[in-house]
């Protein structure tokens, strides 16, 4: 199998890719790949590679962008302007305007919201009797909580969830969908006017380097932060088809709740919903041999990362119970997910209320997986429940 193959979307949407990372990592572990419609670069599919270079920013900007893009589109034009797609210094200080609204106390100041929310998500499922778990609940309760850090009105949260899900289903940019951006305008030109007591309030009123963020890095950043919701939606999903898929894990944790901190990151190493992610060399570099010249894009496959044979002990079983568990699905270093505890708190708090709620949740029709080579996961779940 070719490692050309990690390009087609299609093989991320089935076990082909999982196969080609598996012979990569054994055979060809930091691979050169020629210029297609996308620019050439290097793919790195062993784990402790990824985590080297996830922790050399130095060596490995993000500045130029994180993610493959066709060619002739050239550089992220976020590129040194948003959390993502900065390195140090100035990434520690875009992340220090944002990184208080994330931390464990604000979380916990959440969980009551987040708890209220899917207990209301599953109600609604119960009581039809069968819903898209993606969309009706995953989807909504990830949503939910960006809103409400950002400090957008409950009643605008419904419209919001209907047009980030048309731009992610899209594959397109959030910035490109034109009521996002309406919205998205008129909501700072108020925030201007007002405290900083919400994450928008925390940028518009911020400053890096003694300077305001312009125009243009407000819309960027909150398109990367509204953005970044679909991995965690992801992870959500995922992670509820892993259960269907081994029920005997999901009886498990039903039966034995302080399992639920080493199954949430179970999950997270299993679903690695983030597929890739991109640094540029900025001087050179030897990895396994194998010479990085200065503006050579280096590829992380994390997905691979996380079934390492040389790190995770039968990587290819979903365990709720493994120890150790050191996954990067959340990446490592100066760019470790700012949203990490947010993330594993929905999920803790969904899977518990499932738990609590519901006694039966069974398949209802065909997955339907995401065609992508950025992010990986189930794009629909229907599900039938029953309640307790």
């Amino acid at each position: 199998m070719p490692p050309e193959q990690l390009l087609d979307p299609e093989a991320h949407a089935s076990d082909t890719a999982h196969l080609v990372w598996r012979l990569m990592r054994e055979h060809d572990p930091v691979h050169w790949q020629p210029a297609t419609e996308l620019p050439p670069f290097w793919s790195l599919t062993r784990y402790e590679d990824i985590r080297a270079v996830y922790r050399d920013p130095r060596t490995f900007s993000s500045a130029q962008g994180v993610l493959l893009r066709p060619e002739r589109l050239g550089d992220d034009p976020g590129g040194g302007l948003t959390l993502a797609l900065t390195d140090p210094p100035r990434h520690k200080q875009m992340r220090s305007l944002v990184a208080d609204r994330f931390s464990t106390r604000a979380v916990r100041g959440l969980r009551d919201y987040l708890r209220a929310t899917a207990r209301t998500l599953i109600e609604r499922a119960i009581e039809r009797g069968s819903c898209d778990f993606a969309h009706d609940i995953a989807g909504r309760l990830s949503l939910h909580a960006i809103c409400r850090i950002m400090g957008i009105p409950e009643a605008d949260h419904e419209n919001l969830h209907v047009w980030t899900n048309e731009a992610f289903h899209a594959h397109a940019s959030l910035i490109t969908h034109p009521r996002l951006m309406e919205y998205f305008a008129q909501f700072l030109s108020a925030t201007a006017d007002r405290p900083a007591d919400d994450l928008v309030g925390d940028l518009v009123h911020g400053t890096v380097d003694g300077e305001p963020l312009t125009e243009e890095e407000l819309l960027l950043n909150w398109e990367n932060i509204m953005g970044a919701t679909e991995n965690g939606r992801l992870a959500l999903i995922g992670g509820m088809l892993a259960f269907l898929e081994h029920p005997d894990q999901w009886r498990r944790l039903g039966e034995d709740r302080s399992l639920l901190p080493g199954a949430v990151e179970e999950v997270l190493r299993w679903t690695s919903s983030a597929t890739h992610s991109m640094r540029t060399a900025t001087r050179p570099h030897t990895i396994r041999g194998r010479r990085i010249e200065a503006g050579e894009r280096v590829v992380l496959w994390l997905p691979s990362a996380n079934r390492d044979e040389a790190v995770f002990r039968e990587p290819y079983r979903f365990d709720i119970s493994r120890n150790p568990n050191h996954h990067i699905a959340l990446a490592s270093g100066e760019h470790f997910c700012i949203g990490s505890t947010l993330a594993r708190s929905e999920m803790s708090i969904l899977f518990s209320e499932l738990l609590d709620m519901v006694r039966t949740i069974e398949p209802d029709g065909p997955v339907t997986r995401l065609r992508s080579i950025a992010v990986n996961g189930p794009e629909a779940l229907p599900v039938r429940v029953t309640a307790r």
